[in-house]
Parts: structure tokens; sequence; C-alpha cells
């Protein structure tokens, strides 16, 4: 019998997840038990404060439109509280962090009630016109063990 995780579970990995990976580069994190937009707070010792983060996970990727390449994404708030946004794919274990402004300036899709949608593909043989669409090496900048280090002093 195969286990299946429910929306719960998914987000609940992502967030662990993205504690883990920051616990093994120096950083502490701490779960919020709200539902206020930030799921974690994080602590870098060359910090002055906090900085908040709102996960947003993904189990695997799923064919686009339904059947067509493979792809992840992810919806999001514009008005977003929190600073950052780390956006995990459970299949891989993979996070990428954005700041805000990254994830809005890089969201391909932008409702009138305010969601975002990010999202890219997964299968690297599409074809591209001057990056479009985003493939998923086209943001290997943001994986969270080259975006953390810019983004959380450690004071050293």
């Amino acid at each position: 019998m195969a286990l299946t995780r429910n929306p719960l579970h998914i987000g609940a990995g992502g967030e662990l997840l993205v504690q883990y990976r920051l616990l093994k580069l120096g950083l502490d994190s701490a779960r919020m038990t709200t539902d206020a937009g930030i799921d974690l707070v994080v602590y870098a010792p060359g910090a002055q404060e906090a900085t908040t983060v709102q996960v947003k996970a993904v189990d695997r990727a799923t064919p686009s439109g339904g059947t067509g390449r493979l792809a992840v994404g992810w919806n999001f708030p514009h008005d977003t509280p929190a600073q950052l946004l780390a956006f995990v794919l459970l299949e891989r274990d993979l996070v990428w962090l954005f700041t805000r402004a990254q994830a809005r300036a890089t969201a391909q899709q932008h409702t009138e009630k305010g969601a975002r949608r990010l999202y890219w593909y997964t299968d690297l043989s599409i074809p591209q016109r001057d990056g479009v669409p985003i493939i998923e090496t086209d943001v290997d900048q943001y994986l969270l063990e080259r975006q953390a280090p810019l983004l959380f002093p450690t004071g050293r």
C-alpha cells in the first residue's frame, strides 16, 4: 500500500526541509504556529533582527496543463507579509529562496485578487526563446544554498 501525503503533510514537510537546510548552514529558525503568512522566523548571527519566511511546498512536478511537460508551480499572495519566500519541491528535496521583490518580478501570473503564480518547467529539453518559458536551470541562482549566504549575514 502506497502512503499518500495530504496538503498539511506537504506544507509541514516543506517547512521542516527549509529549517533543516538552514540549520546545516548554521542558521537558526523557528516555525510559527499562526497562519498569518509567515511560516518561519530565521535568525542569522550577524543580523540585527530576525527575517520572516513564507514557505510554499509541492510534493512533485506535474504535467503542465494536465497533459503537458513536467513543471512545478506555487501560488503566493502579492501582499505577503514575509520578507522571503521559500519554494520547495519535496520529491527532490530542493528549496529555492527568493526575496519578496524577486518572487513578484519572476512570477508569470498575477490575478486581480492579488495572487501570484511562480512556475517553471523541470523538463530541461523544452525549447526556449529569449528565456521563455522558464526552466529549472534558469532559477539555479535562487537555490537556498546559494541565496542564504547573500541574505543572512553571519557576522564572521
